[in-house]
Order: structure tokens, then sequence, then C-alpha cells
């Protein structure tokens, strides 16, 4: 039966602790290990009969018509051992590969996660847009889940979150949480954020801000009021700025930036490196908190000026990729080595350490 081989390969990883599967035909089931990947030769060489299999018993869970050729499909699925996954279904080479990735179901809390202050301070917002920007598997959907989680707990309000597909579930503590999921309860995300401004949220965490229209409905849901959290694939605070307003054509873009300037309060990206002995991973965030005059300087289209508030402001909360690289090497949490090969500018990461570490002979 293709149901139990399916279940047994997510039991196995549940049981190794992974964070993704990835399944092809004739090769073994493969899993990421604490940012590592591992194949599994327990199991046997997959065929592309048992992918179709695979394929079919998810689509027909699901109660889903089979897809197009050539085009990819994202699930949800809720495996009979009780966790859940999501799963990404495309083609390679005309045949079915699995990319799957483990939803944990418990909510770890910013202190757990590693998270910085700045993060879980963004809990405390009533109003404006937050990002939380990064490559895939780079945690950001564990970060929005611990901040949704963090106010389901301690604000009475109404959560509405806009997701493909629901990643993490949340159950109604001190909030009220709806969650919608694209192409089950809605037809796109830009759709679901027009909606949202009928049902009377407070707070919307927007999967995605795939295209200029959702980013539209997401600026405007701000600016009436309510406290959004989205996230884009990019691997840089400012640069997510620059490819927002990149979206749109010349003539929009004065309105937009305006728009951007008026309702941003932070820019969180995030990189997940592993730790010292190579049994975990924890996150390196460069943050972009925007103040009064990061605000005028989105208006004014001044990239390298806001980079420059970065690398001054600290007090202010904002941290650059390579000082966020220094913290964490002078923790004792990273290598020094790995830290040089993922640093932007490595004289900007030496010098940040070197501050950090003459900090801590004073402090002694």
């Amino acid at each position: 039966m293709p149901k139990n081989l399916f279940e047994k390969i997510l039991q196995h990883a549940v049981d190794s602790n992974i964070s993704d599967i990835h399944l092809s035909a004739h090769c073994y089931p493969v899993y990421r290990i604490h940012g590592s990947l591992s194949e599994q030769p327990s199991f046997k060489l997959l065929t592309p009969e048992q992918l179709q299999q695979f394929q079919h018993y998810l689509i027909e869970n699901k109660g889903l018509s089979a897809p197009e050729k050539m085009q990819a499909l994202d699930i949800a699925y809720t495996a009979e051992f009780g966790e859940r996954f999501r799963i990404n279904i495309y083609s390679e080479r005309g045949s079915i590969c699995f990319a799957i990735r483990w939803l944990k179901g418990n909510f770890s809390s910013f202190k757990e996660l590693s998270l910085p202050d700045q993060v879980s301070q963004m809990a405390n917002l009533n109003t404006g847009l937050v990002l939380i920007t990064g490559s895939t598997g780079s945690g950001k959907s564990t970060t929005l889940a611990a901040l949704i989680s963090a106010i389901n707990e301690h604000r009475a309000c109404h959560i509405l979150t806009i997701e493909d597909p629901i990643e993490f579930i949340h159950i109604n503590k001190k909030a009220i949480v709806h969650q919608r999921e694209i192409g089950q309860d809605v037809a796109t995300f830009s759709g679901a954020v027009r909606d949202a401004m009928r049902e009377d949220p407070d707070v919307i965490l927007l999967g995605e801000m795939r295209d200029k229209e959702t980013i539209r409905a997401a600026l405007s849901a701000a600016e009436t009021g309510h406290l959004v959290f989205s996230t884009l694939h990019t691997n840089d605070a400012v640069g997510v700025i620059d490819r927002i307003i990149g979206m749109f054509s010349a003539e929009e873009q004065i309105s937009i930036r305006q728009q951007l300037s008026i309702v941003l309060k932070a820019v969180i990206t995030q990189t997940l490196v592993p730790t010292l002995d190579d049994l975990g991973r924890v996150p390196v965030n460069e943050i972009l908190m925007v103040n009064p005059a990061v605000s005028h300087l989105i208006r004014e289209h001044r990239p390298e000026q806001i980079r420059a508030v970065m690398e001054t402001g600290r007090a202010l909360g904002n941290q650059t990729f390579d000082f966020a690289l220094a913290l964490r090497v002078s923790a004792k949490e990273i290598s020094i080595d790995r830290a040089k090969a993922l640093a932007h500018s490595e004289k900007a990461f030496l010098d940040a350490l070197e501050i950090l570490n003459k900090s801590s002979i004073r402090r002694k």
C-alpha cells in the first residue's frame, strides 16, 4: 500500500528529528538533519510508480484534482500519527519529486528559538507592517508562528492568517484565531486580504507577498490600522524595500514609497547557521527598525543611507548581518570560520567581533 510506505517515511523522519524530506525516483529518501542532507538506505530505492501512487493518495486525501503537467502542487498533510507536513510535489526530468517540510506542532518561545529581543517586541505593536525575510528553510514560518502565538497568549484580539498552505495550527487562547488556506478557503492572497477588511481583524498574517496586488492590499491593510506580518524571499533587509518598490511601474513607485514609509515598522532578515557542535542551528538576524529618519529615506529612495543608519543605529535596535554573526561567534554559538564564509563583508564582521570582544573584556 503506497499510503503505508509514505507514512513510514514520515514517521521515521520525525523519529530522526528532521526538518525536510526529499523523495525522488531511483533514490533513497533523503532527510535534512540539522541542515545537512542524509540518505536513508534503510528504505528501498523509490520507483517512479511509487511516487505516482504517493501523489494520487495525497490528491485524493485532500479532495483535489490532479495538477496539470509541469504544474507544482502545495499540500498540507496530517499524518495518521498526528504530525503535520507541508508538501510540494513537482516534476524533474519527467518524474515526480517531493519536497516535504515537517511542521512541528509545538510553538517554541522566542528564547527557545534564540531570537533577539527586537523580534519579540514586534508582538507588542498595534498597527503597521512587519516583514520577516530570508531564503527557503530559514525559519521564517517558525518565527511568524512564535509571534502569532505570543499575541494569542496575551492579547484579546482577532487574528486572521492567510497561508498557502496552513502550516501551524493556532488554538484560540486570549485571542480569536481564524486561519484561511489558499485554494481551500480563498482563491488568492490579495483577495483574502481584501476580504479581511470586512472580517474585523486586528492582526493579519499574510503567508507571502508574491505579487504587487498582494503588496498593495497588505499596505492598505496596515494603513487602515491593522498589524500585518508577512514574508519575502530576500536575504537583505534594505534590499527588501527596493524589491517591493521595484514590482511597481515608475508611475506607481512614488505612491508606494510613500505608503511603505508610513506603515513599515521593521524588516527582520533571518538565516539559520549550524552551531559550533553541528547538532543544531541558530538564527542570525539582520534587523532594520523603521524610525522617522528611515521613513524619510524610504520616501526619498536612498537605500545606501538606510544601510548607514543600520550600521550606526544599534542603540535603536538596528543590526547588520555581519554584526549579528559577530554576536553569535562572541557567544560561542557558531564558528568564526563559518561566520567569515557567510559574512557580507569580512572586514565589517571582524571589526564587529573586535568591538564585542573588547566590550566583554571591559565587563570582566
